[in-house]
């Protein structure tokens, strides 16, 4: 897996964060993962077409998805509904955007679909013939995980 596609999405989400939450993110150690994975709770998945395919998924548990959302409204919220998903999903789409822009100003052309959002216990994502780097972001709020499964077209 390339750098340059990975860099993109995490000073994407790094920045996105910064400026969404009012507050500095940081970096966990970075790590690799190249069999199936457990999922922390709540995941907003984005895939990636043309040039590349693959993924990348915002991971995160439960009470730090409530957290960010809450922060995101500017609202405690108590219960993780509709509202706290779609706020997630938001976060999904404006880091995956930006990435995506400085992606297409380095050259590469790809297609990616909207977020889709997972929530629940026990689920694991599997990508075949892929290995995944996962990039943990600290928060006050709790642990979001970038992970990142790209790979260029044969």
């Amino acid at each position: 897996m390339r750098v340059e596609y990975i860099n993109p999405f995490v000073e994407s989400a790094f920045n996105i964060m910064k400026e969404v939450l009012g507050l500095e993110p940081k970096r966990g150690e970075l790590y690799l993962k190249s069999s199936s994975q457990s999922v922390l709770g709540v995941a907003a998945i984005v895939g990636l077409a043309g040039s590349v395919e693959g993924r990348v998924l915002f991971d995160m548990d439960k009470n730090t998805a409530l957290k960010i959302a809450s922060a995101m409204n500017g609202e405690e919220m108590e219960k993780f509904d509709e509202l706290a998903k779609a706020t997630i999903t938001e976060m999904a789409n404006m880091i995956t955007a930006r990435a995506v822009t400085k992606l297409y100003d380095l050259g590469f052309k790809f297609d990616l679909t909207p977020p889709a959002l997972l929530t629940g216990e026990n689920m694991q994502v599997s990508d075949s013939g892929v290995e995944a780097l996962i990039v943990p972001v600290e928060l006050p709020y709790g642990k979001v995980e970038i992970n990142v499964a790209i790979r260029e077209r044969a």
